[in-house]
């Protein structure tokens, strides 16, 4: 919710309306900023040097921004392993897609995989 742009005291009040259940604004907070730091581990974690198959797609979706109710469209690239399991590489919002977005997603993953497989 908060990353769709609602404020702490719009999830207090979404979570009160739904489940009966009153909590702070600043439980909301530290949930937050818990789930942030899960959220840079798994930006940073390290990929696989390669992947036979690789999937991009994007799913639309209403995003509160700036005050508005925005339609934008969160890029998904699905990395499939040799062994067939499968593993979301990397998730991106952008409004419109073309061929500057896609060159950016790209080179994060080329310079993702390439840190990976360089670390010691």
């Amino acid at each position: 919710m908060y990353a769709r742009g609602m404020s702490t005291r719009e999830i207090q009040g979404h979570i009160r309306e739904l489940y009966g259940l009153d909590i702070s604004p600043d439980l909301v907070s530290a949930i937050t900023d818990a789930v942030l730091e899960e959220v840079a581990l798994w930006q940073n974690r390290p990929l696989e040097a390669s992947y036979p198959l690789v999937f991009f797609d994007a799913l639309r979706v209403k995003i509160r921004d700036e005050g508005l109710v925005r339609n934008k469209a969160i890029h998904v690239a699905l990395g499939v392993r040799a062994d067939g399991t499968k593993e979301v590489l990397g998730l991106w919002i952008e409004q419109n897609e073309g061929a500057i977005f896609w060159l950016r997603v790209m080179n994060e993953l080329k310079t993702l995989v390439w840190r990976t497989s360089c670390s010691p």
